[in-house]
């Protein structure tokens, strides 16, 4: 399970890396995440976040399952501390956090509801947020 994940943490991180490469700046980035997030919630066989099912099958907090996702998630916690402080966003931190909540039940509307409004509900989630603290952020 841990190798697993280690390939599936990678995988992400290089997919949002390629994401942030094309996008002419953060807020095109974020746009990107949401639109890849709907697509891999969309997917045939989906059933939820490896890491979200990873860590309700591995309870012990300090198995070496738990060490891997809370690893992959505090590098989604300071990818989006990045992107938001990019776009000047004030609280950025918190907002990360919120963006973390955000992407967390994205995974799973994608499994338990409509995947097919996975996207732009994500989206318009994630910029509720960002334009919450900074309102001339979307682009």
């Amino acid at each position: 399970m841990v190798a697993y994940l280690e390939r599936q943490a990678a995988r992400e991180r290089d997919a949002l890396g390629e994401i942030r490469a094309a996008a002419g700046d953060p807020a095109q980035a974020l746009h990107g995440f949401a639109r890849v997030i709907g697509a891999e919630a969309c997917k045939p066989g989906f059933r939820g976040c490896a890491f979200i099912n990873a860590a309700a099958e591995y309870a012990e907090p300090d198995s070496p399952v738990r060490a891997v996702v809370a690893e992959h998630r505090a590098w989604y916690h300071r990818t989006f501390v990045d992107m938001l402080e990019q776009l000047d966003v004030p609280g950025a931190e918190q907002a990360a956090a919120e963006l973390m909540m955000l992407r967390d039940g994205a995974m799973l509307a994608g499994y338990l509801g409509d995947p097919a409004q996975v996207a732009d509900a994500l989206d318009l989630a994630i910029f509720a947020v960002v334009e919450g603290r900074a309102p001339a952020v979307r682009s």
